[in-house]
């Protein structure tokens, strides 16, 4: 693969007297308790990432503790990041997960040097940094603390319920610096969010982490996103979402429609291919332009009908307050505009989500 010079078993030729074998691997191994899984170690160089240009990440700060992520999403748009190691944005993304082992220490360095000026950190903005392998790492409550100590906000965006166990030091963090948690939670369908998100929590585990976070005395919004057309985008199942939110006790709560950037893509498609073959059409007619290419955004029209249905919701269930979304820097809640009317492959509607841009 293109790092192999950071394998164990990697021999440099070249190199001074003693230091032949260098690695910044330490290990990659299945692990009990992870089946199916294996762990690639590595020795990170960096852990702070700095998002350019200028679009709506454009300028963050960004901690990634994990490449690829064990909740095995089927839509999740950073799958094509793991083919920048030569492994695939399929399987490979699911069970091949690399680890920076020594991120604390290297971050630590960073805050101290250089990069002093940085004064906010997105964490979740990739892969979930609460994903299972966090439970078995624990890099998150050093990330947190060094990064308090150096007086940086803290902004958390994930669907991993072990955000539970660092609300103790969550909440002693608040005190000094701003921190904001967001819990991602698209689908409110048990069977439907087993097939799409394999190795998520529960939606109602993750409501129970929404509920935990607020009795901590924490703002939590939800990202009810992405909205699955022709699946979650209905009535009843938004209802039945914003519904659960509200009771949850979130503060906020966002959603916008499915996006289908390449790696994701191909997963995604290749699984409606198999399970709901009957909606190709529909797809078809949501993300290909005129042109007849397949983009990675739903139609504007489709889009604008999704904030039509979502923003009764939001202003009934007093979860439409207008923040700047964790781990996105993005207004929670967008301009109104009126919707166009879809054909539905179902006779309803394909009206659906709050699209942000």
């Amino acid at each position: 693969m293109r790092w192999e010079t950071q394998a164990a078993t990697h021999v440099d030729d070249d190199a001074l007297p003693g230091l032949e074998e260098r690695s910044s691997v330490l290990e990659s191994w299945p692990t009990p308790g992870f089946d199916g899984m294996s762990f690639l170690e590595i020795t990170a160089k960096s852990a702070l990432n700095h998002v350019a240009g200028d679009g709506f990440m454009g300028g963050a700060w960004t901690i990634n503790p994990y490449r690829g992520c064990q909740h095995a999403c089927r839509y999740c748009f950073a799958r094509n990041t793991h083919t920048y190691l030569d492994l695939d944005a399929g399987a490979d993304f699911d069970s091949r997960i690399v680890v920076k082992a020594n991120l604390v220490d290297v971050l630590e360095r960073e805050l101290a040097g250089p990069r002093r000026d940085v004064d906010a950190v997105q964490l979740g903005t990739n892969t979930d940094p609460y994903q299972r392998a966090e439970g078995r790492y624990r890099l998150m409550p050093g990330v947190l603390r060094a990064l308090a100590r150096h007086g940086a906000s803290i902004s958390i965006l994930t669907k991993g319920t072990l955000l539970r166990r660092d609300l103790p030091l969550l909440q002693s963090i608040a005190r000094d610096v701003p921190v904001s948690i967001a819990m991602s939670i698209a689908i409110f369908d048990d069977e439907l969010q087993q097939e799409v998100e394999p190795g998520t929590p529960t939606t109602r585990s993750r409501l129970e982490t929404v509920r935990a976070v607020r009795e901590a005395g924490l703002d939590c919004a939800v990202f009810a996103m992405p909205i699955l057309p022709g699946l979650t985008d209905t009535r009843e199942h938004l209802e039945r979402a914003f519904a659960a939110i509200a009771e949850a006790g979130a503060t906020s709560a966002i959603a916008s429609a499915l996006h289908l950037r390449p790696g994701a893509r191909e997963w995604y498609l290749e699984w409606l291919r198999a399970e709901h073959p009957e909606l190709l059409p529909l797809y078809d007619r949501v993300y290909r332009d005129a042109r007849g290419r397949f983009g990675s955004y739903a139609h504007p029209d489709y889009r604008s009908w999704l904030r039509d249905r979502i923003r009764p919701l939001q202003r009934r269930y007093g979860l439409g307050r207008t923040v700047v979304a964790p781990g996105t820097g993005i207004s929670a809640v967008a301009p109104s505009n009126r919707a166009k009317q879809l054909p539905s492959t179902s006779g309803e509607p394909m009206l659906a989500a709050a699209t942000l841009f």
